[in-house]
């Protein structure tokens, strides 16, 4: 038997509703914000994730789906939504344009990585990126946004963030960072030492329980900020605290990409195990500039939908449409042909095989419909159609015309 290959999964039942669920509800609000839908390719030129993402992260060096391709191009499935979004942006002249952009987009992403709870190969990504904006109001606002698509699916979190400063202040604080890491270099993990040279600020990424009690007492970037990302972040908190939004400072927060510079954020679960971040995101001002567009302030979010699907309640299921049979074969084309018009309106299932009232009203009350349209023998000579409302049990006998009418 051939199953899916792993890491992967079919969607499908429970957790395709879930998943639309959460995706109905996020485009809602989004919507709201002044998001717009926009959909990249899945295959990309495998320089943009390079160029974007970072040679020295994980994703580049080891979970990429990259390869050749027949016209000897060199392509990867995408690992993450922003870089793509970012392209579209910058190949369309946007970042020539005067104006703000803001865009939603959903779909698969791939990562050739160790599957667990929550997290496969391939996997499915809620993300908006804003451009054109650099006030810090706007680094709110996005936070707000998350935690309304949070509130409304009634799950949990916890909100971190950080200021990761900028091209100011960062040199500064990399210096001594890595001064502190090379005192530290036998105690780390073999990722940690590749990245002290690479990208230091990576380490205070890393997982290994070891590693992150020898970064207790690693630098903050928040205390070499300068004067113009303090404000912001200070300001950052205050709108938070303002609005009601709970939030805690994480010094050793720098999200797993490249691209990122001052605000960073995540909201964590605690309910869905080791891997606790069902949402992150931050600013990222150089990007745009960085795959050869006008320098624009930019800043974005993605919510891993896997992660949080075994945290969303659906709703009780409503009773709705309708259910057509026939007694007996004879009746068979008139049902058709009545639900034919009620398919234009509502819901509609139609069963081919002739059965008795009780196996076509156990049969409805499977599918969930609101009401069980049969016709019968006497039914098909005196051109009506029994029908029961399966919620409040009334039933009557109407004629097909006045029937089609309501």
């Amino acid at each position: 038997m051939i199953k899916p290959l792993r890491g992967m999964k079919d969607l499908a039942f429970e957790d395709a509703k879930k998943f639309n669920f959460f995706i109905d509800i996020a485009s809602e609000i989004a919507k709201k914000y002044g998001y717009s839908y926009v959909e990249t390719p899945i295959l990309e030129d495998t320089a943009l994730f390079k160029r974007s993402v970072g040679e020295s992260s994980d994703i580049v060096n080891k979970e990429m789906y990259q390869f050749i391709d027949k016209g000897g191009n060199d392509v990867c499935m995408r690992p993450e939504g922003t870089a793509g979004v970012v392209r579209f942006f910058i190949s369309n002249k946007l970042d020539r344009q005067q104006g703000k952009f803001k865009f939603f987009y959903y779909g698969p992403m791939f990562r050739y990585e160790r599957p667990q709870k929550g997290r496969f190969r391939e996997f499915h990504q809620f993300g908006c990126e804003s451009f054109g904006e650099e006030s810090v109001y706007e680094d709110y606002t996005i936070i707000e946004l998350i935690s309304s698509i949070f509130d409304k699916l009634e799950i949990g979190y916890d909100l971190e963030i950080n200021s990761l400063g900028c091209s100011d202040c960062m040199p500064k604080y990399r210096d001594n960072l890595i001064s502190f890491l090379q005192d530290k270099k036998e105690l780390l993990c073999e990722d940690c030492n590749r990245r002290i040279t690479t990208n230091p600020i990576r380490v205070l990424d890393c997982k290994n329980p070891n590693c992150k009690e020898q970064l207790i007492n690693a630098p903050k970037i928040t205390n070499s900020l300068c004067s113009s990302c303090n404000s912001d972040f200070e300001k950052l908190k205050k709108l938070l605290e303002q609005n009601g939004i709970k939030y805690r400072v994480n010094s050793n927060l720098v999200r797993g990409l490249d691209y990122y510079n001052k605000t960073a954020f995540e909201f964590v679960s605690s309910e869905i195990g080791a891997q606790s971040a069902i949402a992150g995101g931050g600013r990222y001002d150089r990007l745009v500039e960085f795959l050869d567009g006008k320098p624009t302030p930019a800043i974005g979010f993605a919510i891993g939908i896997e992660r949080v699907m075994d945290l969303i309640k659906l709703p009780e299921d409503k009773k709705e449409g309708y259910y057509f049979g026939a007694m007996d074969k004879d009746g068979v084309d008139k049902i058709v042909q009545i639900a034919k018009d009620v398919k234009k309106r509502y819901n509609s299932i139609v069963e081919f095989a002739p059965k008795k009232l009780k196996a076509h009203l156990k049969a409805a009350d499977k599918v969930n419909a609101r009401y069980c349209a049969i016709i019968g023998e006497d039914e098909l000579k005196s051109g009506t159609i029994w029908v029961k409302d399966l919620v409040n049990k009334e039933e009557k006998v109407l004629k097909i015309e006045d029937f089609l009418k309501h």
